[in-house]
């Protein structure tokens, strides 16, 4: 029954900031590059960052470089969404997913989905 599951997610005003987990559970999250997505209402899912296995290189899409932070610790099974100056057009749900290849490998599917958990960034 392996399973990735997210969570840290909730409400914030903007300027606010969350921290998303993302853990492992049946399997070892070090041998698997990880993903962060999100999804919101009427919106294509968009990927948010990735870190590679081993945490030597990071990718992030334009509209959050500067203001989230991937990161993992791999003696915990978990990687990490830092998301500080939170906007509302960050609201969405977030995603992790698993490729034991690379980031954005171009797969059809990832190995491993979250279930996701929702941030809403509202005043």
């Amino acid at each position: 029954q392996p399973q990735l599951v997210e969570s840290g997610g909730g409400l914030v005003q903007p300027g606010g900031s969350l921290r998303l987990s993302c853990a492992s559970s049946g399997f070892t999250l070090k041998h698997y590059a990880v993903h962060w997505f999100r999804q919101a209402p009427g919106k294509e899912r968009e990927g948010v960052s990735c870190i590679s296995k081993g945490g030597g290189s990071t990718e992030y899409t334009d509209s959050v470089k500067g203001r989230f932070t991937i990161s993992r610790n791999d003696a915990n099974n978990t990687v990490y969404l830092q998301m500080n100056s939170l906007k509302p057009e960050d609201t969405a749900i977030y995603y992790c997913a698993a490729d034991v290849l690379a980031c954005y490998s171009g797969r059809p599917n990832y190995d491993y989905w979250g279930q996701g958990t929702q941030v809403t960034v509202s005043s």
